[in-house]
């Protein structure tokens, strides 16, 4: 399970899901300069990795 964690504040997102198949998540990085996105495994739909504090989250996986 991805566990993403602000590296200000400490807040800790876990465990998301994709809304057409259900399954969980997981972190990928994409890009040249490597951005944090989360990735449907079956789907393969992509969404930004979650934000708090102004910055992106961290990513325990």
């Amino acid at each position: 399970m991805s566990i993403y964690t602000c590296n200000d504040c400490s807040m800790e997102v876990k465990g998301l899901t994709c809304g057409k198949c259900e399954s969980e998540l997981v972190f990928a990085e994409i890009g040249e300069n490597s951005v944090g996105v989360s990735q449907c495994p079956i789907c393969h739909g992509k969404i930004k990795s979650p934000m708090c504090c102004g910055k992106d989250m961290a990513s325990s996986s």
